[in-house]
């Protein structure tokens, strides 16, 4: 059974930084993708950035610049460091993954319960 669990999330004041991290287990498939999207009150998910098993990179616009994913394979671990954080990036964020070598569309496999992400002005 594929368990994610995710870790790292806290308050913060505008310009700080943090960074999740996301425990995977329970799998051997060495072709996936990883990503990280975020759901903020009264507001749809959103994709936040992803990673393929080569380690082709995506962001959204919004956090371009500001926020890098990044995956230890060894310990089946994903990161979001989250640097320059807004209070518009107030959410809860998941970790997700896909046991398919793109990163692209809408179906993901399994997600993880979440951590929150709150960013004061």
């Amino acid at each position: 059974q594929v368990q994610l669990v995710e870790s790292g999330g806290g308050s913060v004041q505008a310009g700080g930084s943090l960074r999740l991290s996301c425990a995977a287990s329970g799998y051997t498939y060495n072709t996936y993708c990883m990503g990280w999207f975020r759901q903020a009150p009264g507001k749809e998910r959103e994709g936040v950035a992803s990673i393929d098993s080569g380690g082709r990179r995506t962001y959204a616009d919004s956090v371009k610049g500001r926020f890098t994913i990044s995956q230890d394979n060894a310990k089946k671990t994903l990161y979001l460091q989250m640097n320059s954080l807004k209070p518009e990036d107030t959410a809860l964020y998941y970790c997700t993954i896909r046991f398919h070598p793109s990163c692209s569309g809408d179906i993901w496999d399994t997600w993880g319960q979440g951590t929150q992400v709150t960013v004061s002005s």
